[in-house]
This record gives structure tokens, sequence and C-alpha cells, in this order.
């Protein structure tokens, strides 16, 4: 099988996985984490197909949607892979980035590193970021039903790894609670360089949001 049908057959796979998934995780999340990641293979060298495929693959079932599991995408990702017949090589290389790849307040500690896995990882957080990120962390909130704000609820910065997986404060604290981190953990230059002007975005959309919110514009 070449590397067009290897990646024609994942695309069809992710689709139909994520068919019915939530719109800050759905295919489109997907397709713009795979675009990123081809802009920024641009500038970096890496292995192409492990890129792509990892960008495919890495959400086909986000822990937040499987009761905390974080180990079901992985394993999703290994059986449909080995369906394939390609290299194990291959294989388990898109595997680490998966079982790598998620932010999770901070407290995902690795020992594991490949260009693949800094490449992949900057693109997956860039679409955390931005005005995408602005939008699919309220759509997350909605399919939550969290408030928007509540100036009475402070962000948490010191919470543990599982407080950051059960946390139901408000949209808005989720800005101070991660996104705002993403801009400094950015693994490559064109990663670095997207997400300064994404995080600059982020904090101007903030200033108006907290304008209208006292009346004030």
């Amino acid at each position: 099988m070449n590397k067009i049908e290897i990646i024609n057959k994942t695309t069809k796979f992710v689709k139909e996985t994520l068919a019915e998934a939530d719109g800050s995780h759905d295919w489109w999340h997907i397709y713009r984490v795979l675009k990123t990641t081809q802009l920024i293979l641009k500038t970096e060298k890496a292995n192409i197909l492990i890129c792509e495929l990892a960008a495919l693959l890495h959400d086909i079932a986000d822990h937040k949607f499987h009761n905390g599991d974080e180990t079901i995408g992985a394993k999703k990702a290994r059986i449909f892979l080995n369906s394939l017949n390609i290299e194990n090589n291959i294989v388990e290389s898109v595997v680490k980035i998966i079982e790598n790849i998620s932010y999770l307040g901070g407290h995902k500690k690795s020992n594991y590193y490949s260009k693949e896995l800094a490449i992949v990882q900057d693109a997956d957080r860039l679409d955390a970021i931005g005005a995408i990120g602005i939008a699919r962390t309220f759509a997350y909130g909605g399919y939550k039903k969290r408030e928007i704000y509540n100036p009475e609820i402070q962000p948490n910065l010191n919470m543990s790894k599982e407080e950051y997986k059960n946390n139901t404060a408000p949209t808005i604290n989720h800005f101070y609670e991660k996104l705002f981190l993403l801009k400094d953990k950015m693994n490559t230059e064109t990663g670095k360089k997207l997400a300064e002007k994404r995080h600059n975005f982020m904090k101007m959309f903030l200033n108006q949001f907290y304008n209208e919110w006292d009346g004030k514009l």
C-alpha cells in the first residue's frame, strides 16, 4: 500500500469514527491539525508519513469523551494501523505520539521525544488558541453546560491532573488555566511564530469581553 492509499484509508476511518463528535473535537479539528502539521513540515525535517498519520489519529478517542481514559485513543489507533499492514516502526512511532501529545493541565510528563511528536504537538496546540481556539473553547464549554464567565470563580493555576480533568469552572477560566500557557510550550520555530500571533489575538478578545461584560463598550 502506498502513502496516498494509507492516508486516504486513514482519513476515511477518522471521518467515520468522529461522525457524531462534538464540534470542538470533530473531523474539522483533525483537518486543521493536519493542515498545520503540513505547514510546519515545510520548515522542519521529519518523517512526513508518521506526522500525517499522527495528526489524523491523535484525537480519535479523546479522554474527555471516554470517562477520562487516556489510553483508549492509542489503542484504537494501533488496531487500525495494524489493519493496514504497514511497518511496525511507523505504527509504534504514531502510537507514541498519540500517547504523549496531550496537555492535561501541564501534568503530562514524558521522557519520549521525537521530531514528529514536536511537530504534531505544536499543530494540535495551535488549534487550541487564536480565533479557532476561542471558538472551540466555547463550543466545549456549551457541550459541558458550563457558565461562560463568573467573576466570583477565579482561575486555578495549581490544579492536580485529576482536578484539571474534572474541572467544571466557567469557560473564561480555561484561557488562564491552559490557553495562555501554550505559547511558551511550542517546540518548533514555526509553531512559536504562529502561537505568538494567536496568543495576542486571545488577549485582545478578552479585553473586549471584559469591557462588554462591565458595560463599557
